[in-house]
């Protein structure tokens, strides 16, 4: 190298130096670097401290496993079983392979149940501080007139009313009413079931009509119209008014009559509503509230809420309380109206017939009843179990309990007329 090119290397350097140092003082240390790679990790790598299980705070060896009771062990002996070709096992007493064992058992059991008791359990009577089923205090049931009106007698007590605790009484145009009532009551094994509310659904519905009359005879409406309020809603969504859109094939979603569930749902609609704007609501319009594109409902034109309402005002208290009842089970309050007018004793403030039409009515078709009623208001779950199948105890106990409160709203509202009942008087 020249003494030149070694002069001017040397200048560089100088130069250099200062950016050299900056740079050593930027870059970490050899600890640092150390320190770095140990406390990183991969994400494929393990982590550097194991997880911590829960600690184990039982002590002591596990429980020991259940042991079946001595009537239903199938063995009390603890010998290994052995090869025993041909030989007929060896039945003990007091086990559940003994039938003299099982037949003493269902006579206990049909022993406790004409008697109403209950083995001696924490809840039962002979327990300390329990309280058992009690037998009930009444051996027979009657339906008696007094005072021209029906009552239901347990024995010599009048049935009354929880509430007021004022003898039911039931008018002598409903005979199938007051005899249902007296055979809901027989059912009863305990004084107990009485103040279970779902084993006398009769009893319960027969009172709220009593209220019912009773407010209207201090002149008050105050649970009418808390009835009528929230039954009008369900005009805005009834299900005879909510239809299924049209298929996008002809051939989609079709019967084994070749109908769809809309062309179904539009027949009950305009049966039902036929009658109700015909005898019922004369002049008024009800359109379906439910269009293929939206799911929200749009209410009925301006007058036809207000007309329903009044209708549903001018009921009788066994009307009204009929027509809860059938509303609330299939949320229709076209089908319920309907088949309140179809079977009320009191006309169901509806338009008289003349004697002609109403005897061609009575020949043209067949009265519809709760069979008809509990099919319009279930056309989709219908179609789906036809297609799809039904759910064991659910969709057969729903069609079973639709029908049974249906048929009580039939028994409330249905009567004879005064004619029927002088007859039956005369024959008394």
């Amino acid at each position: 190298m020249t003494p030149a090119a070694a002069a001017a290397a040397a200048m560089r350097m100088r130069l250099a130096a200062p950016l050299l140092r900056q740079r050593v003082a930027i870059l970490p240390s050899r600890t640092s670097l150390l320190a770095y790679r140990n406390s990183a990790r991969a994400i494929h790598s393990s982590p550097p401290e194991q997880a911590k299980v829960v600690p184990v705070y039982g002590t002591g060896p596990p429980p020991e496993p259940p042991k079946p009771a001595a009537e239903f062990a199938s063995s009390t002996s603890s010998d290994p079983p052995t090869r025993n070709s041909g030989a007929i096992p060896e039945i003990k007493e007091g086990t559940a392979a003994d039938p003299w064992s099982r037949i003493s058992r269902r006579k206990r059991q049909a022993a406790m149940l004409r008697a109403a008791t209950l083995p001696p359990t924490a809840g039962s009577s002979s327990a300390p501080g329990g309280i058992g089923l009690k037998r009930r205090f009444w051996k027979s049931v009657n339906v008696v007139t007094k005072n021209d009106m029906n009552e239901i007698h347990l024995d010599s007590r009048a049935l009354r009313r929880p509430d007021t605790k004022s003898i039911i009484s039931l008018p002598l145009t409903k005979p199938s009413l007051a005899f249902a009532l007296a055979i809901e009551w027989d059912q009863l094994v305990s004084a107990q079931q009485a103040t279970k509310q779902h084993l006398i659904p009769l009893t319960s519905l027969v009172c709220r009509a009593l209220d019912i009359a009773d407010e209207d005879a201090l002149g008050k409406t105050d649970v009418r119209n808390a009835i009528t309020k929230v039954l009008l809603r369900y005009l805005d969504t009834d299900s005879l008014l909510c239809w299924a859109p049209a298929p996008t094939h002809p051939e989609d979603g079709r019967n084994d009559a070749g109908y769809t569930l809309r062309e179904v749902q539009e027949e009950a609609y305009s049966s039902v509503v036929s009658f109700l704007t015909t005898r019922v609501w004369p002049g008024v319009t009800i359109v379906p509230v439910l269009d293929e594109s939206s799911i929200m409902p749009r209410q009925q034109e301006p007058g036809t809420r207000e007309v329903v309402q009044g209708w549903m005002l001018g009921l009788s208290a066994w009307e009204l309380a009929a027509l809860e009842r059938a509303t609330l089970a299939g949320k229709s309050l076209l089908v319920a109206a309907r088949l309140v007018v179809e079977w009320s004793g009191d006309g169901g403030n509806a338009v008289v017939q003349t004697p002609e039409e109403e005897e061609m009515t009575t020949q043209n078709k067949k009265r519809w009843g709760v069979e008809e009623a509990a099919r319009t208001v279930s056309l989709e779950v219908d179609w789906q179990t036809t297609q799809w199948g039904e759910v064991e105890d659910t969709h057969d106990v729903e069609k079973v309990d639709l029908r049974r409160q249906l048929g009580s709203a039939v028994l409330l509202c249905a009567g004879q007329g005064a004619t029927d009942v002088s007859a039956n008087k005369a024959k008394l």
